[in-house]
């Protein structure tokens, strides 16, 4: 199999194991098909604007162009800040684009691999955005109508909670086995304030996930495109955003959005 195309991250869909594809051109590779396989990934030395599609010499962000980075909504603050966000206030970078992402209903989640981590999200995105950053379980803390109490509510968690995944421990299945996530969501609900407990969801549904991984990496070593092209080698899995290899190569998927690549299998 031959395709070629623009990386960007990658479409799931819920089913145990997760489903993973891979749109490259007029191809969507079915990724889990070629777990097991030798594969070969490489970069063509251009990287396309995954918001604008231009053609550009250096990828900032995931994807962006300068412009698109400084200046797209796609990447304004409140996408990793949260609380900052204005949309409720119609504004905005883009008023419009806030209104259609921001200004709707949003979930504080808790996310586990080796740890418990506190997320935000779009009431769309549960749970894709659990299997991108390669959670075992997840459950919805609470919901809000709008993304910046959402923000409020992971500002006031972080005191207690991270907000990061650890990504090298999730890669080689270090799980924290002996949580309990409705005990825990318990537990941090009485951590908020009156004005945002309101906001606690009463959904204890754990959703649990399993990906397509053949054998968890003891160790694990990123490459890039810079530093190795073309990437080659047998793939043994997929978890989150990477592409796992054979001695602890793993790939990141999402961050290499906009690298224009040949790949065959």
């Amino acid at each position: 199999m031959h395709a070629t195309g623009i990386l960007d991250k990658m479409p799931t869909s819920f089913i145990n194991p997760v489903q993973y594809f891979l749109p490259l051109g007029n191809d969507k590779v079915a990724v889990n098909e070629i777990v097991g396989k030798k594969l070969r990934l490489q970069w063509t030395g251009s990287i396309f604007c995954t918001v604008c599609g231009r053609k550009t010499q250096k990828s900032f962000g995931e994807g962006l162009c300068y412009p698109c980075f400084a200046n797209a909504p796609e990447n304004a603050e409140c996408i990793v800040r949260p609380e900052l966000c204005e949309a409720h206030l119609g504004k905005g970078r883009d008023p419009e684009w806030e209104k259609r992402n921001h200004f709707r209903r949003h979930f504080v989640y808790l996310a586990l691999t080796n740890s418990v981590k506190v997320g935000v999200t779009r009431d769309d995105q549960i749970p894709t955005r659990w299997i991108d950053q390669g959670a075992n379980q997840g459950i919805i803390l609470a919901e809000t109508p709008y993304r910046q109490i959402a923000g409020l509510i992971e500002v006031e968690l972080k005191k207690h909670l991270s907000d990061k995944t650890n990504w090298q421990r999730m890669l080689k299945n270090e799980v924290a086995n002996n949580i309990d996530l409705i005990i825990e969501k318990e537990r941090i609900k009485m951590l908020l304030p009156d004005e945002l407990s309101q906001y606690v969801s009463d959904n204890n549904e754990i959703v649990e996930l399993k990906y397509p991984v053949l054998d968890y990496p003891t160790k694990v070593t990123s490459v890039s495109f810079e530093k190795l092209n073309p990437i080659e080698m047998p793939l043994i899995g997929i978890r989150g955003q990477y592409f796992i290899f054979e001695n602890g190569y793993v790939f990141n998927v999402r961050r290499n959005s906009g690298y224009e690549v040949e790949l065959d299998i």
